[in-house]
C-alpha cells in the first residue's frame, strides 16, 4: 500500500496531466478551426491539405524522390503513392528513372503542377498575412517565437532541423546585412572594405527603389537573431537578381541557404521572371553547390582584381 502522500501526489499528477491533455485538444480545436484546414479543400482549391503538402515539396525542389516525400511528410507510403498517381493523371507530375539507382524515381513539377500551385501558394501567403497583420508587430514577434518553441519541444530528438523562420525585413536588418557581410567576408576570404561598400550600395537601392511586386528580401532569424539574409531584385522584365546571400557560421548546416534560394526561384516564378542570374566568386564553394543544386547552371567566368584579392568572378543563371 502506498503511503497517503503518496497516493496524493500520484492522484495531484494524474489530475495536472488530464488538465494538460483537455488544454492541447482545446488548442488543437482552436488551431484547426483558425487556418481552416479541416474544410474538405484547402483555400477552395482542388487539393486536400495532404495534396497541398505534397505539391508545396515538390515545388521547393528541383526533383525528389518519393522516399524524400514520405520521410518529410510523415504520409503512409500507399497514401503518398495515390497521391502521386493523381497527380500524374493530371499531369502536374513528372517522372524519370534515377541513373544510380533504377529503383527510385526522380518527381518533379511539371509547368502545369507549377501553375497549379502558384494560386494556392499565394493565397495561403494572403491568408497567413492577414492573420498576421491583424496584430502589433510585438505580438507577432511573441507568437512566432511561441511556435518555434513548440516546434522544438515538440519535434523528434533525433530529427537534425532546428527551427528557423524567414521573414521580411524589419528596422535595422538591412543594417545588419550590410555590417555581417563587411565583417564575415573580411575574415573568411581577405576582402577589403571596397566589398562592404559594394554590399551598402545593393542594400540601399533596393531601399530607394523598392518595388513590391517584383523585389523581395528574406531574413533568416534563429533563436530571436538574424543569421541569413538574401535579396531577388529586378533587373528587367524578364530577369531577376538574386543577390546578398548570407548564413552565419553558427548557423550554417542547417539548410538555411538552400531555403533562402528557393524562395527567391519561388517567387521570381510567380512573379512572372523568365530567369534568374547571380554574380559570384569561384572560392565561395559552399555558395556555388547551392546555386548548382537549385538548378542554376555556370554561364560565364572571369578573373578580376577586386576588393583587395585576386578573384575569378561567376555568372550562374536558371532558366524559368
Amino acid at each position: 500500500m502506498l503511503p497517503a502522500i503518496a497516493r496524493e501526489i500520484l492522484m495531484s499528477a494524474a489530475a495536472a496531466l488530464e488538465e494538460r491533455i483537455a488544454t492541447v485538444r482545446r488548442f488543437n480545436r482552436f488551431y484547426t478551426r483558425k487556418i481552416g484546414i479541416l474544410a474538405e479543400r484547402l483555400l477552395n482549391s482542388p487539393f486536400s491539405l495532404a495534396e497541398a503538402r505534397v505539391l508545396y515539396e515538390l515545388a521547393l525542389r528541383e526533383q525528389a524522390t518519393a522516399t524524400e516525400l514520405r520521410q518529410e511528410l510523415g504520409l503512409d507510403a500507399g497514401y503518398l503513392s495515390r497521391i502521386l498517381a493523381g497527380f500524374a493523371r493530371r499531369g502536374l507530375v513528372s517522372r524519370a528513372s534515377s541513373e544510380t539507382d533504377r529503383r527510385q524515381s526522380h518527381l518533379s513539377l511539371t509547368q502545369g503542377g507549377r501553375a497549379a500551385f502558384e494560386p494556392l501558394d499565394t493565397r495561403s501567403r494572403e491568408e497567413i498575412g492577414t492573420l498576421l497583420g491583424g496584430l502589433p508587430e510585438p505580438d507577432q514577434r511573441r507568437l512566432i517565437a511561441a511556435m518555434g518553441e513548440v516546434e522544438r519541444l515538440l519535434g523528434s530528438s533525433s530529427d537534425p532541423k532546428v527551427p528557423y523562420l524567414l521573414r521580411p525585413p524589419a528596422p535595422g536588418d538591412i543594417g545588419w546585412v550590410i555590417s555581417r557581410h563587411g565583417a564575415l567576408y573580411a575574415e573568411e576570404y581577405g576582402f577589403d572594405p571596397e566589398f562592404e561598400a559594394l554590399v551598402a550600395a545593393i542594400a540601399g537601392k533596393f531601399i530607394t527603389e523598392f518595388d513590391h511586386r517584383r523585389e523581395r528580401c528574406w531574413i533568416a532569424e534563429w533563436d530571436g537573431e538574424p543569421v541569413g539574409s538574401v535579396f531577388l531584385v529586378k533587373g528587367s522584365e524578364r530577369t531577376a537578381k538574386l543577390r546578398l546571400l548570407l548564413v552565419e557560421p553558427s548557423a550554417r548546416g542547417l539548410g538555411i541557404g538552400a531555403r533562402l534560394v528557393a524562395e527567391c526561384v519561388r517567387f521570381a516564378r510567380q512573379s512572372g521572371y523568365q530567369e534568374i542570374t547571380l554574380w559570384t566568386q569561384s572560392i565561395l564553394v559552399a555558395a556555388r553547390h547551392i546555386y548548382q543544386a537549385a538548378g542554376f547552371r555556370l554561364t560565364r567566368s572571369e578573373p578580376h582584381h577586386s576588393f583587395g584579392q585576386d578573384l575569378v568572378g561567376e555568372t550562374w543563371d536558371l532558366a524559368l
